[in-house]
């Protein structure tokens, strides 16, 4: 399982949560400017992670000012291509938070550059600018899952109480992209929270972070869990091919 990330620190939560799901990690890390593409050949599935903002130029957008936006060039390189060939190959993907942004962006879809454009108040998805700051695997507010989905066989439908950490979020999902869930908000219909893309084995993205409450919340142990699975039929799948 290959997961995209910015440094082996920052991985940590990621490969403890896979590797108690059965599964063997390898981190896939920004290189030099001139450093070859990194690839999935030989690799059953991708985990892309949490960290800073997407260039918006990605998404055919200026950068709007006031919108605290920081952008991440290194990890913009290695994982909007990683993103794209995992879809091209129907390799299972599990994009968090920043890395649900990527495959959306990559599939051809948009963000908002801050939560506030949909009349959210700022700040109000990311439990650090909180006080006191709750612990980083409390559920601070819900989202409702669709029924039907993806998402909901493996973590239920209704609504989930999840952790929040962004303050960007999917604008127009990129096409076959179907949005599965969102945050409940007292008015409005709520940022999206999760999506999934049609015709893939396993593609689901979620804006919260499912490995930081894994110990605690069955719901997103079994996320990694249907990961791990979807990547172990496409190990024997290729097997048998090879």
């Amino acid at each position: 399982m290959g997961v995209a990330g910015g440094s082996p620190a920052q991985l940590k939560n990621y490969l403890d949560a896979i590797e108690a799901a059965g599964g063997e990690v390898v981190p896939l890390l920004p290189g030099a400017e001139d450093a070859p593409e990194v690839s999935l050949d030989g690799l059953d599935g991708l985990v892309l992670t949490g960290g800073k903002d997407i260039d918006p130029a990605l998404y055919r957008q200026r950068l709007r000012e006031g919108c605290g936006v920081e952008i991440d060039h290194p990890r913009d390189a290695l994982e909007i291509p990683l993103a794209r060939q995992a879809l091209e190959r129907d390799l299972p993907v599990l994009g968090i938070c920043r890395g649900v942004q990527v495959l959306n962006v990559a599939a051809g879809g948009t963000l908002h550059q801050d939560i506030t454009f949909l009349g959210l108040r700022a700040g109000s998805h990311n439990q650090r600018e909180a006080s006191p700051e709750p612990p980083e695997d409390a559920a601070v507010h819900e989202v409702m899952i669709a029924p039907g989905s993806r998402l909901a066989e493996i973590l239920g439908d209704g609504r989930l109480g999840v952790n929040t950490f962004h303050h960007q979020v999917i604008d127009r999902p990129a096409p076959r992209f179907a949005v599965v869930a969102r945050s409940v908000e007292r008015q409005g219909s709520g940022a999206i929270e999760a999506v999934e893309v049609s015709g893939r084995t396993f593609a689901v993205g979620v804006q919260w972070h499912p490995e930081r409450m894994w110990r605690r919340v069955a719901g997103c142990a079994r996320l990694f869990s249907a990961l791990v699975e979807a990547a172990s039929g496409k190990r024997v799948a290729r097997k048998q091919v090879g």
